[in-house]
């Protein structure tokens, strides 16, 4: 058994991973989807930081896994607690899902402009930014309809302010899985800052940039590969 710590991405919300869950318990796995409180000012990335470990000591139990068998996947801005969650505790993989890989000290607000992202999307033929048609073109129309009718959980103005306080990317195995149709985060794009920041080569897959909703049996079958080759038994 894996134990999987979901991070979701901005705005923090856990239904995100709604699809996912299942595909990873009926597989035999233990999922820990956090509920992460970026929509809250009060909030930076440290006290987000504890939020997900107080998370994960929850749902974990007496007889935790051992060091080695927690995966973290981190989606989208959620790479910005992924990384900082990874030196707190002993972690076997970090998966970053599509992600904004943050240097460090750098803002949420700066990173766009450091990547070249809006360049990066221009040459990959797309327009300007819509948050419906770039998140949910291959999201069910029922799901799509279920989230967007929901709580509004945008993220808060302190996470695009505040520096990622982390002063290196923390010393885990670390795989960036990046979708192929992801329009916020073309797949060129994503393999230049992979390499630049992390001096990685991307894993691609399927799908668009909330893949845990448009391709949930898929997204479960890499992270089982993922884990089963960090983690052998």
């Amino acid at each position: 058994m894996t134990t999987f710590l979901l991070l979701p991405g901005a705005g923090g919300h856990p239904g995100y991973w709604q699809r996912l869950v299942p595909e990873l318990d009926v597989r035999g796995h233990r999922t820990v989807p956090v509920d992460l409180p970026q929509h809250d000012e009060s909030y930076g990335w440290e006290a987000l930081t504890d939020v997900a470990l107080a998370t994960l000591r929850t749902a974990l139990p007496d007889d935790a896994p051992p060091d080695g068998t927690l995966v973290v996947v981190a989606q989208s801005m959620g790479a910005y607690v992924g990384g900082l969650v990874a030196e707190k505790v002993p972690v076997g993989l970090l998966v970053l899902l599509n992600p904004m890989i943050p240097g460090p000290g750098e803002t949420a607000g700066d990173w766009w402009a450091a990547t070249g992202h809006e360049a990066a999307r221009a040459a990959a033929g797309l327009g300007p930014f819509d948050g419906v048609e770039d998140f949910f073109h291959d999201v069910p129309a029922d799901i799509t309809a279920a989230v967007l009718a929901g709580e509004d959980r945008a993220p808060s103005s302190r996470s695009f302010a505040q520096p990622w306080p982390a002063s290196s990317w923390p010393d885990v195995p670390t795989v960036v899985l990046q979708a192929r149709d992801d329009r916020l985060f073309p797949l060129a794009f994503q393999r230049e800052v992979a390499r630049d920041r992390l001096g990685l080569e991307v894993e691609e897959m399927p799908g668009g940039h909330l893949v845990a909703l448009s391709r949930p049996a898929d997204l479960a079958d890499r992270l089982e590969a993922l884990a089963v080759r960090a983690v052998p038994a």
